[in-house]
C-alpha cells in the first residue's frame, strides 16, 4: 500500500512518517503529562519515544517488507538501525550525562555571572533503553503497516 508522496521512494516516506509520528507523540505526551503544549518538541531530539530509532527501524522494516530480508539492503539497514539505537542509548546519553555534570560544576563557580549561563550545555541528548525500545516498536509498526 502506497501511503505517502513526500518523495518517490516508499522506504524514505515510511521512515519519515515514523520519525514524524514519534515527534508528534512527544508533543502529545508533554501536553498530557506536563499540561503544556510545546511544539518545539517536533524538532527536538531526546525524549519518549526515540524518533531516531523509529526512523531507522521503519526503514529496515519497510526494506524487508518491500524487497525481502535476504538481500544486502536489508542487512545494511538492520546493522545501521542497531548502531543508531546503540548510539541513542549509550553514546549520546553519556554525552548528556556529562553535559549535566559540567553544568552543575559551572553553577557552583561563584565568579560566574548569570549571563555566563546563557550557553549551558544541552543535557537531554540521548535516550533511555525504554525510549529506544518504544521508538523501535513504533518504527516496526509503521514499516510493516505503511
Amino acid at each position: 500500500m502506497r501511503f505517502g508522496m513526500l518523495t518517490t521512494n516508499p522506504v524514505i516516506d515510511c521512515a519519515l512518517l515514523a520519525w514524524f509520528l514519534a515527534q508528534f507523540i512527544k508533543v502529545l505526551l508533554s501536553a498530557a503529562i506536563l499540561r503544556k503544549l510545546d511544539v518545539r518538541l517536533l524538532v527536538s531530539s531526546g525524549g519518549m519515544p526515540s524518533s531516531h530509532s523509529a526512523l531507522a527501524v521503519a526503514c529496515s522494516a519497510s526494506i524487508g517488507k518491500l524487497y525481502g530480508t535476504q538481500g544486502p539492503a536489508f542487512a545494511l539497514a538492520v546493522i545501521l538501525s542497531a548502531v543508531v539505537m546503540y548510539d541513542a542509548c549509550n553514546v549520546r546519553r553519556s554525552a548528556g550525562d556529562t553535559a549535566r555534570l559540567v553544568n552543575q560544576i559551572l553553577a557552583h563557580v561563584e565568579r560566574l555571572t548569570a549571563e555566563d549561563f546563557a550557553d549551558d550545555l544541552r543535557e537531554v541528548m540521548g535516550h533511555t533503553p525504554m525510549q529506544v525500545l518504544m521508538g523501535a516498536l513504533l518504527g516496526l509498526c509503521v514499516g510493516l503497516l505503511a
